[in-house]
């Protein structure tokens, strides 16, 4: 009998262990993030680093885009139909987001290579409050010379509601008709960006 005892402490002793890991892996993996592009790094409040500040629904197939915007940093307001006739490259990014920063130099070269063609990219920064007064600092210490902004939640639900990983690069022709939509930067991704890029300058 008391071996009985002694084996019924053991294995509640056992089980209680067992579950108190269970919940201790249960609790860890709910506070870690799943980011696919943005592997480390902390916003400037020192919090873990979301994928973007917006909690996004899906977005709609059928959505016109056209009458979305944003605001840029000079406080002009544009909306996606402004940019008819041209071509228009939005980058979402944010400046605590590494392969965002690996972007930047390839957009600033295709800008000053395809500005003259009608190119117009537009870097939008959706890192939230704590990110948006070191913006100015991070534009002039990266001599970001695209235009720059803040886009409206109509904007980002629609083209990062199902994924909000960033950096996103999305590139529309001349006529607002999407080209190419990228997810993350990669080494694949600067020639595949350039050829999306010369694809929608040479659409009427």
């Amino acid at each position: 009998m008391q071996g009985f005892q002694e084996s019924y402490r053991t294995r509640r002793v056992a089980t209680g262990i067992i579950l108190s890991l269970s919940l201790l892996v249960a609790a860890a993996c709910g506070n870690t993030p799943t980011l696919v592009s943005q592997q480390s790094g902390n916003t400037p409040s020192g919090q873990r680093v979301p994928q973007s500040q917006y909690p996004m629904p899906p977005s709609s197939a059928s959505a016109d885009s056209s009458q979305y915007g944003f605001t840029l940093l000079d406080g002009r307001r544009m909306k996606m139909a402004d940019y008819k006739g041209k071509v228009l490259v939005l980058d979402f990014w944010a400046t605590y987001c590494p392969p965002c920063r690996e972007e930047i130099p390839q957009l600033i070269e295709l800008q000053r290579r395809f500005g003259p063609q009608g190119l117009n990219i537009v870097g939008l920064n959706v890192g939230g409050p704590d990110d948006r007064p070191l913006v100015p600092e991070f534009v002039r210490s990266y001599r970001i010379q695209y235009a720059l902004g803040y886009p409206d939640t109509e904007l980002v639900n629609l083209y990062l509601g199902n994924n909000d990983t960033i950096p996103q690069t999305i590139v529309f022709d001349r006529q607002g008709r999407l080209v190419k939509h990228f997810i993350g930067y990669d080494n694949t991704l600067p020639a595949e960006l350039e050829q999306a890029i010369q694809s929608a300058i040479s659409t009427e």
